[in-house]
């Protein structure tokens, strides 16, 4: 698969190298060409470097991965080229000093920015939950079991082509639902980091699944 990349910091470079390394073809883009050409140079396989442009006409999946404070604007000023492709996002509208919401009562992150596409990109929630270095491990596996991968998204085939991606790199895709559910991903990984930044373990706060009775199942009240 060719796989662009808006932004040439560490979650694209974490990111595009496991997926080079995976025998895919990656283009980094960047507003400034010569740094994403210097990450295309580390990453090898072939990888190139240039404009955002470029990067989003290049890829059939593309990763937004700016800062959020930027994402909206960079995917506008590219929609154009999105197009119909798979957009993923690994954005987090969260920060210090706090770890609360930037992105307020809503829509999610990843709503605006299906809608700076202008609706033409198939939106992928996806890859926000752990920081860049544990991209980076050769496979992200802790105590004998793969990382699991939150997906949120509405189109099946986006969907797919990410699960593809996440198995790549040596991870587990773990089914979220549709875009409409990825602003609770984005809660829940908001206050994971909040938890952690305050010398928390986030993981501890869920026992193992086995552990942790039957599935929740409708009510009378509760079904259609």
């Amino acid at each position: 698969m060719r796989i662009g990349t808006l932004g040439a910091g560490n979650m694209a470079d974490a990111l595009a190298t496991q997926w080079a390394r995976a025998g895919h073809e990656v283009f980094i883009g960047a507003r400034t060409p010569a740094k994403a050409e210097a990450l295309a140079a580390r990453i090898g396989a072939g990888a190139r470097g240039g404009t955002l442009g470029e990067a989003a006409e290049f890829g059939e999946a593309v990763l937004l991965a700016v800062w959020w404070e930027a994402a909206p604007d960079v995917v506008e000023a590219v929609a154009d080229a999105l197009d119909g492709k798979v957009l993923i996002d690994c954005t987090n509208p969260t920060g210090p000093p706090d770890f609360t919401l930037r992105t307020g009562g809503g829509p999610s992150a990843a709503q605006r920015i299906a809608d700076a596409a202008r609706g033409g990109a198939r939106v992928v929630k996806a890859f926000n939950t752990c920081h860049e270095s544990v991209w980076r491990l050769t496979p992200p596996v802790f105590g004998g079991r793969p990382l699991g991968v939150p997906l949120c998204g509405d189109d099946a085939d986006a969907l797919d082509a990410v699960r593809g991606l996440v198995r790549d790199i040596g991870c587990e895709p773990v089914d979220g639902g549709g875009l409409d559910r990825a602003g609770l991903l984005e809660a829940t990984t908001a206050f994971a980091i909040g938890v952690w930044a305050a010398g928390g373990d986030p993981a501890a706060m869920f026992p193992p699944v086995e552990t942790a009775g039957p599935p929740p199942v409708k009510t009378a009240a509760q079904a259609p």
